[in-house]
């Protein structure tokens, strides 16, 4: 087996991967019946379709949108380091990767839910320093 495939790295890239999917199905389970009842038109611009839609689903929607941007860096770094072996610390890069999935996943679960900013940003303050401490570590193991 290679050092990639037995890396515990790659259990937080899959979880990842998995949960959004799971916003992918919550969103499309939330937004298709709004999408029905608003009958919109081919010319429904996106800033008229947020002023008609009610939160709740916005909510839904934006946060799957969100798990494309952030994490795409996460994915990057953690297969780096999956790549790079992650040196002696391997252990703690997948501390660092589960509390990023974790951190995610609950932010996901705040903006789709009550969408309560203060902890939504506390949420993604958490999520982003240890995204920082790992480009750090993979900057340190590689350069």
């Amino acid at each position: 087996m290679s050092a990639i495939t037995a890396s515990g790295l790659l259990g937080p890239v899959a979880a990842l991967s998995g949960w959004t999917l799971v916003m992918e199905v919550w969103m499309y389970a939330t937004c298709i019946p709004v999408y029905r009842k608003l009958q919109l038109s081919s010319g429904t611009t996106k800033s008229q379709l947020d002023a008609q839609m009610p939160t709740y689903a916005r909510w839904k929607r934006d946060n799957y949108n969100h798990l494309f941007e952030q994490p795409t860096q996460f994915y990057a770094i953690v297969l780096a380091l999956a790549i790079a072996g992650a040196g002696k610390e391997e252990k703690f890069n997948v501390v660092l990767a589960w509390t990023y999935v974790g951190a995610r996943i609950l932010h996901s679960l705040v903006q789709s839910t009550t969408n309560h900013l203060p902890t939504r940003f506390a949420v993604f303050g958490l999520s982003s320093s240890v995204l920082a401490v790992m480009t750090g570590k993979l900057a340190m193991l590689v350069l």
